[in-house]
């Protein structure tokens, strides 16, 4: 077999990660709010959603234990491109919720475990200082599918709707370019994908649940596992629950208390703009925090993360059609989100340092999503609808006093004296 030079496969592979999960969770928002859903259907609904990213250590083990990593890629691809595809065919018929509602969870499922594969994947086909060298690549191409899947692929359904196609036929054509991109990516990496002799099941099937277990174990007996949690849980509150409605907010008309985007200008604005913006804060904030260490910067990033969001109380407020402005906004709140995850991420990797700390890590990032994404997601409509934006963003600011009692809670590790490099 030929060995696959990393550029080959790896930001593919990454790029194949971020578009089924910017179409569950971002482009699916935006479809549901054109077809006329309320705030709080549109959350509750595709809250659940979230779901299969939550508990994805689950099932996990099975991902270790049967077939190899690069089948379940493949064949999760393939899943993810045939639902795309069938999910377009049904959204102009009269059922398209029920069905629609399926078929994302479907995504949902095959992209969490894709996820797993993929990760996996990542290092077993590498050397560990290929890892390193590759890491800040395959993070650029996960952004990149998330700019192409927020902005350009919404953008694509508003000019669709511009040139005079329906809303179920303008998305019914979207999505089937989405399923287009994801079957291409099947299609290559069946052929450009590496087979790496590590790569090969568990023999022993039963030990993958016992190893489940045993990190089980593990987490539940870090040291200050009660703040650590609550901090899991909740440092992303406000952020939580602006996820979900900002898009709603900024499509919504201006009589209904939105600022009216079109597709084209939301997709220009919060999905390729907003997403330049978090992705530029991630890298300022890896670079401060290399430079002046997690203690240090933990307040001045946790400032980064919760004041911004005031700007969403002054666009509800002080109502404009002003683009540049608009932009601006948004961009200075995902900055500033980008900044503060950045912190976020670091001490989830500082709790789960130590024995099987992988698995740990997975654990991290599963209550993270549970209460920084779903949970506060699904109600977020409920109260959007019931305060009306400007009261509900002023909610949020009241929000972020949870985000900063968890930090003052929180207990770094003594380790985290010494600069991170």
């Amino acid at each position: 077999m030929v060995n696959r030079k990393p550029l080959s496969w790896i930001p593919t592979l990454y790029l194949g990660e971020s578009l089924p999960y910017a179409a569950v969770m971002v482009m699916s928002l935006v479809l549901y709010q054109e077809m006329g859903l309320t705030d709080t259907q549109i959350t509750l609904y595709t809250g659940w959603l979230g779901l299969p990213w939550v508990i994805k250590p689950l099932w996990s083990p099975i991902v270790d234990g049967i077939r190899t990593k690069r089948w379940w890629i493949l064949t999760m691809q393939l899943t993810i491109g045939a639902a795309l595809a069938l999910l377009a065919f049904t959204l102009p018929t009269s059922f398209w919720l029920q069905c629609s509602l399926a078929l994302f969870m479907l995504i949902a499922f095959s992209s969490a475990t894709h996820d797993i594969a993929a990760d996996g994947f990542y290092i077993l086909g590498l050397e560990n200082k290929e890892q390193e060298l590759y890491v800040g690549l395959r993070n650029t191409f996960y952004r990149i599918g998330m700019v192409l899947g927020q902005g350009g692929l919404v953008t694509l359904a508003g000019l669709l709707q511009e040139s005079g196609a329906s809303i179920p036929i303008s998305w019914s054509v979207t999505f089937l370019a989405v399923a287009g991109l994801m079957l291409m990516l099947f299609a290559y990496h069946w052929r450009m994908l590496p087979k790496p002799s590590s790569d090969s099941p568990k023999v022993e099937k039963f030990s993958v649940f016992e190893d489940f277990f045993l990190t089980l174990k593990v987490f539940f007996t870090k040291p200050h596992l009660i703040t650590a949690l609550l901090f899991i849980l909740l440092f992303r509150l406000p952020e939580g629950l602006l996820t979900k409605i900002v898009p709603l907010f900024l499509k919504r008309t201006v009589e209904e208390g939105g600022l009216g985007l079109s597709d084209v200008q939301f997709g220009t604005i919060y999905g390729s703009l907003g997403v330049i913006g978090l992705l530029g804060g991630g890298i300022f904030g890896g670079w401060l925090v290399s430079k002046y260490s997690l203690r240090r910067m933990l307040w001045p990033l946790v400032l980064c993360i919760t004041l911004p969001d005031i700007v969403y109380v002054y666009l509800s407020y002080y109502e404009t059609q002003n683009l540049f402005l608009i932009g601006s906004c948004v961009f200075i709140e995902q900055a500033g989100y980008g900044l503060g995850f950045t912190a976020y991420t670091l001490y989830l990797v500082h709790f789960a340092h130590g024995e099987r700390a992988t698995s740990v890590f997975s654990f991290c990032t599963a209550f993270q999503s549970l209460g920084g994404v779903m949970l506060p997601g699904m109600v977020s409509g409920w109260m959007s609808d019931q305060m009306g934006y400007g009261q509900f963003f002023i909610a949020v600011m009241g929000f972020c006093l949870v985000t900063f009692a968890v930090t003052a809670m929180v207990k770094l590790p003594e380790e985290e004296n010494e600069k991170i490099r």
